[in-house]
């Protein structure tokens, strides 16, 4: 195996899908917990070593390929990992894993642990298949992969008429979504005849391509179209608004761990995508550069991101549910991910970098916050058996450790120093401020403002309010220890901003210089 071979990274996917769609031959057999969580523990470790071998291997060989069937790029399906990628699947990969775990103590209310876990490792792979593809077309497959088995764990308590109709709107919206990426990726093969990310950026800077000479039609126009269908698919994968509008219901019907995995991870793969498209493959200098489409592109990008940071921070002020209240600040935290995303607009090279650095550590600090919160909150809501933020007041008391872990997991999503959020959100005020565009900057400030106020109601309420319902006390010591080990991540991206300042550069470079090895 060559060094700078990403061969372990190729066949985990597989292994996680195949893995996930053999669990239930041995639901026919096997009967015991035990073993289901057993084997889910087993495969999350394994996706967690590989991604972690993965990127201290970028760190030493810069990217990584794997060739599927061994059929040379651009001509087959190509694995790519360089920085970017590969942070992002080790990040993925660490939160599924605290996932997983907190799944074995959540499975006394589920019913069925073995289809559980199927669509649990099925969204895995799905994942990290996306974050690691260089490919466009296999892009679109594991979408599907991902997006699959993320209905059915939305549908997943089928009793509930809300998870059913909150499941068929994700569903079917997200079907009509993939379909116009599928038909995305059909426009660029007929317009280049690959693709290969990195062929794709090449020929999209003049490098040669089918249409290039006219003989069939316009390339720009043509590219225009891919572009514009494969971004409406990724700002609803992301919950943009107006995109926003299935997540408030498929996020807070799932099972807790599935919500800490939609709005930690999922949304994050739509915002990974727009990034690819506008920056790697058709970034500055490339054909719907020319004719300043893309910066249209960008324009919009940041007026939507502009509303949904703002929009989503109002509506948590009026959820009485508090998985809705943590929906709609996932909402608000992917509008500043996609601020950052637009700083390109700007024209100044200076911005775009500091913008994609702020977006990628907003990633992090959103994911990871995000994540917490509903599996800490989880534990409020399976002692008082209500998602009524009314009902869970004063449980916090109860709780010390878990109330600990809620009050890490506010204090960084509000971005209050030295927790992650703050300095994420420094960069992305900063790409603005250092081109004169206030208006955006002044956007990131107010959505901050708001969602704090938010967050001090949601942790008043929890923690200082009188009780007004009674609670289970079956809620052991080591799913709180858990919360309480996941919050120490939100110190650890804010403490350790140094060493992580030095890695954004990278990251940034990883998607503006795709083609360079």
């Amino acid at each position: 195996m060559s060094p700078c071979s990403a061969s372990l990274l190729g066949a985990l996917t597989p292994m996680l899908a195949s893995a996930a769609f053999i669990l239930p031959l041995f639901g026919l057999r096997i009967k015991s917990r035990v073993f289901y969580h057993s084997y889910s523990m087993a495969f999350a470790t394994l996706a967690l070593a590989a991604t972690a071998w993965g990127f201290i291997k970028v760190s030493s060989c810069g990217v990584l390929t794997y060739t599927f069937g061994g059929w040379p790029p651009p001509h087959g399906i190509t694995y790519r990992v360089d920085v970017a990628n590969g942070s992002l699947a080790l990040f993925t990969s660490i939160v599924m894993w605290f996932i997983a775990l907190y799944s074995v103590w959540y499975s006394k209310y589920i019913d069925d642990v073995v289809w559980y876990y199927t669509l649990l490792m099925g969204m895995e792979a799905g994942l990290l298949g996306c974050l690691l593809t260089g490919d466009v077309f296999n892009l679109f497959v594991m979408l599907e992969v991902l997006s699959i088995s993320a209905y059915g764990l939305v549908a997943y308590y089928r009793s509930r008429p809300d998870a059913v109709e909150a499941a068929m709107k994700y569903a079917f919206i997200g079907a009509v979504a993939t379909t116009l990426y599928f038909i995305s990726t059909v426009v660029i093969y007929s317009c280049y005849g690959t693709l290969n990310m990195v062929d794709l950026s090449i020929k999209a800077r003049g490098g040669g391509g089918i249409l290039l000479d006219g003989s069939y039609g316009e390339t720009h126009l043509a590219s225009a179209a891919a572009i514009s269908l494969a971004i409406w698919a990724f700002t609803f994968k992301s919950a943009l608004f107006p995109n926003h509008f299935w997540l408030p219901d498929a996020h807070p019907e799932a099972p807790t761990p599935v919500s800490a995995a939609l709005s930690g991870l999922v949304v994050n793969v739509g915002a990974y995508a727009t990034l690819r498209f506008m920056y790697s493959i058709f970034g500055q200098g490339s054909i719907v550069d020319i004719y300043w489409f893309r910066t249209a592109v960008l324009a919009s990008i940041a007026v939507m991101a502009s509303l949904s940071a703002v929009i989503g921070a109002l509506l948590m002020l009026v959820q009485s549910d508090v998985k809705k209240f943590l929906a709609y600040s996932t909402i608000s935290h992917i509008g500043l991910i996609y601020l950052g995303i637009a700083s390109g607009l700007s024209g100044s090279s200076e911005a775009t970098v500091i913008g994609i650095e702020g977006s990628v550590y907003h990633i992090f600090n959103h994911g990871i916050g995000k994540a917490l919160l509903f599996l800490a909150t989880g534990i409020l809501i399976a002692a008082a058996g209500s998602r009524n933020i009314e009902d869970l007041a004063g449980l916090g008391r109860r709780f010390p450790l878990t109330s600990v872990a809620i009050l890490i997991g506010v204090l960084h999503l509000a971005g209050i120093a030295p927790l992650g959020g703050f300095f994420s959100k420094i960069y992305l005020f900063s790409a603005y401020i250092t081109v004169g565009i206030i208006p955006l900057a002044l956007f990131i400030v107010v959505a901050s403002a708001i969602s704090l106020l938010g967050y001090i109601k949601l942790f008043y309420t929890l923690m200082l309010k009188a009780p007004t319902k009674s609670a289970a006390s079956n809620v052991g010591l080591p799913v709180q220890a858990l919360v309480l080990a996941m919050s120490v991540l939100c110190f650890i991206l804010g403490v350790w901003y140094p060493e992580i300042g030095k890695i954004l550069p990278a990251e940034a470079g990883s998607f503006l210089n795709i083609a360079t090895p």
